[in-house]
């Protein structure tokens, strides 16, 4: 009887192992739900396409880093290709080797239309750049030596600002009605017999040693290591009309203004996000536009 009692108790003690190994495992088993839903939850997002942008390395391309995530987000990997210059990011998107550029202004959008024989338009405002004249061989707007050179872009909308920027500050009188077409042919009156010499836009920094004064589109300034707000001896202001005459657009080829990709690169660069990152990192030299 006591060997069949120590069988029992054995054969008890046995039983209540198991249970208790299996009540375990039960219980690790009964939290592979919530591991299934939350794997399920953080699945990558379906990928619907690749939005191509051309971009003018700074502040473009930096801008439009801010949004890959949210892009990715959307369903849409951002892709971006930077160039140095003015007329590869429109040719790229006219023929469709890009979906969008992120670069320009719509004065330059249009002169360049109407050169080129594209169709491209704008879809949206992102920021405002202001055109500022920074010193080189000379540091004193106010007094500019007789004889000075003052160098500026070349293309047909940013000399012209450019121009207008040096008769707000009283250097040149620009012929009445010249406008966003005006070149140094327009200059009628020079007291200070000043040399305006025309650059293609990217290689006027280069030339700061070489003249007394440049006056640089934003990018470019940035891409210098100028900062409009502390370095520049005279800019366009904030709330001058040239803020949004020359805001840079997002551009896109006639016909694709309502793609949803589009739509998507819009929203994401209009964000408060973006706003925030702009006001951040570039203090004055780049604005964001609501």
């Amino acid at each position: 009887m006591k060997k069949f009692k120590k069988i029992l108790l054995i054969g008890l003690v046995v039983i209540f192992a198991l249970g208790t190994v299996v009540g375990c495992q039960n219980k690790e088993q009964s939290n592979e739900p919530s591991g299934e839903v939350e794997n399920k939850d953080s699945a990558e997002v379906e990928i619907k396409g690749t939005i191509k942008v051309a971009a003018s390395p700074t502040p473009h391309a930096e801008i439009l880093e801010q949004v890959r995530e949210d892009l990715l987000a959307k369903g849409y990997e951002l892709e971006i290709t930077e160039f140095t210059d003015y007329v590869q990011p429109n040719l790229v998107v006219d023929s469709g080797d890009m979906d969008a550029n992120f670069f320009q202004h719509k004065p330059y959008l249009d002169d360049f239309n109407a050169e080129q024989g594209t169709k491209l338009v704008s879809v949206a405002s992102i920021h405002y750049e202001p055109l500022a004249i920074y010193p080189g061989k000379s540091t004193d707007i106010a007094n500019v030596p007789n004889g000075a050179s003052i160098a500026v872009p070349n293309d047909t909308t940013n000399e012209a600002r450019a121009l207008l920027l040096l008769e707000s500050n009283g250097l040149i009188k620009m012929k009445e009605g010249a406008g966003l077409t005006a070149t140094k042919n327009d200059i009628v009156e020079n007291p200070k017999n000043i040399e305006i010499v025309e650059l293609e836009a990217a290689q006027v920094s280069r030339v700061i040693g070489e003249v007394d004064f440049v006056v640089l589109n934003g990018n470019y300034a940035l891409n210098a290591g100028f900062n409009v707000a502390t370095d520049s001896v005279a800019k366009e202001e904030q709330d001058s009309e040239a803020a949004q005459t020359y805001a840079n657009i997002i551009c896109v080829k006639e016909g694709d203004e309502e793609r949803e990709d589009i739509k998507a690169l819009v929203e994401a660069l209009k964000s408060e996000k973006v706003k925030q990152f702009i006001a951040d990192t570039y203090e004055g030299a780049v604005i964001a536009i609501d």
